[in-house]
């Protein structure tokens, strides 16, 4: 079971806006609701230092975010936030729907053919236009497996494996 109050990144602040306080968020999902439904997130600083603050606003800006935070008013006072990741207590997310996952409970999860070959934990997600790509890496070897129902047969997530049918070359590549 997975623990509520367990902190998930969301992206890393990567530099202020103008200088009344706001700051870039580069997101690592492109979601924007978890954000907008959050009173409070979690900057945890590259020592690990975790800081919560409220969260005044969110907008969506040129691919990314800007944030203004309860108090903080003046670029200087934000600037020591810039490189931090932005963080929420796993209670705050909502439930993903049926057969939607968070990228946090995949990475890690063996990856295994339907013919009982191992291929390695997914190390790695990254997001295309059509789908999400799964980066598998083991056996000397990186898989780059997409998630589409035709390869996709079982994620079991309590088990920690996914269980694939790869298409024809999918593993040669």
């Amino acid at each position: 079971m997975n623990n509520p109050h367990e902190l998930i990144s969301l992206g890393k602040i990567s530099a202020t806006h103008g200088i009344r306080g706001h700051l870039k968020l580069y997101s690592y999902s492109g979601n924007i609701e978890s954000l907008q439904c959050s009173e409070t997130v979690f900057l945890k600083g590259k020592s690990g230092l975790l800081k919560e603050v409220g969260l005044k606003t969110v907008a969506a800006h040129a691919g990314g975010f800007i944030l203004a935070l309860d108090g903080f008013t003046d670029i200087e006072e934000v600037q020591p936030f810039v490189g931090n990741e932005l963080c929420l207590k796993r209670s705050q997310l909502p439930e993903p729907a049926e057969d939607e996952y968070y990228w946090r409970d995949l990475i890690g999860l063996t990856v295994v053919t339907d013919k009982g070959v191992v291929l390695g934990p997914i190390a790695d997600i990254f997001e295309t236009g059509s789908s999400d790509i799964y980066v598998v890496r083991g056996n000397n070897k990186e898989y780059l497996i997409p998630a589409i129902a035709d390869v996709i047969s079982v994620i079991d997530i309590p088990g920690r494996r996914m269980i694939i049918t790869p298409l024809d070359g999918l593993l040669e590549l």
